[in-house]
């Protein structure tokens, strides 16, 4: 691939830059709204193990949207 990305593939990446920034503003309500989900269960008395499996999968999913940011990004620089 050349030293500088050709137009059209800097518009699909930046694209895909856009999308990835939504994924994480996304994944950070769901976590704040799974964090919030386990702390009223928990002051009820509920059971919080489902609750809580799902808030590491949302953290699992946040690293790979940031991972994912992270990588467009540094092939922009490129």
């Amino acid at each position: 691939m050349p030293d500088h990305p050709q137009p059209a593939h800097r518009e699909m990446q930046l694209r895909h830059l856009e999308q990835a920034e939504r994924h994480i503003t996304q994944g950070e309500r769901h976590i704040a709204e799974q964090e919030e989900l386990i702390e009223d269960l928990a002051r009820h008395g509920h059971d919080l193990a489902e609750a809580k499996k799902l808030l590491e999968n949302f953290y699992s999913c946040q690293v790979l949207h940031v991972q994912h940011r992270d990588r467009i990004l540094k092939e922009l620089e490129q």
